[in-house]
């Protein structure tokens, strides 16, 4: 059985899959790193805190790894949603910090962090898709 060559990424897909795995990896198995991010003042952590990013984290890292796993369609589907799901990150962090949820320099970092994973996946969605459509002309 011959082997399928394995289609060519761009850094952009590698640099989202990277974000998402050490994310995941994060939330799953260190959350108080995290929550200690956002809420630093907070004693005791917040046990529904930890479940979340748990919960969060394993879902991430399977994101991650479809980044780096699936070719053709199935990856540029996997890239569309995560504008979706990045770009609601964006918005989510900026509305937590419009509205004081978080400190500003904490809200502004992680509204910075969100827009550039959206970035990423409108970049990575782009370049697949142009590069598709090379392919069939």
């Amino acid at each position: 059985m011959a082997k399928q060559p394995v289609a060519r990424r761009p850094a952009s897909v590698y640099a989202l899959a990277g974000i998402r795995l050490f994310n995941g990896v994060t939330g799953l198995l260190a959350p108080e790193l995290l929550i200690r991010r956002l809420d630093p003042d907070r004693e005791p952590l917040s046990p529904a805190a930890v479940y979340a990013f748990r919960l969060f984290g394993i879902r991430t890292i399977l994101l991650g790894l479809d980044l780096l796993t699936n070719q053709g369609r199935r990856l540029r589907e996997d890239l569309r949603e995560g504008v979706l799901i990045h770009g609601s990150d964006t918005a989510t962090a900026a509305m937590l910090g419009i509205r004081g949820h978080l400190p500003p320099r904490t809200a502004v970092l992680t509204t910075l962090i969100s827009a550039a994973n959206t970035v990423l996946a409108v970049t990575a969605t782009a370049s697949l898709t142009d590069s598709a459509r090379g392919k069939r002309k």
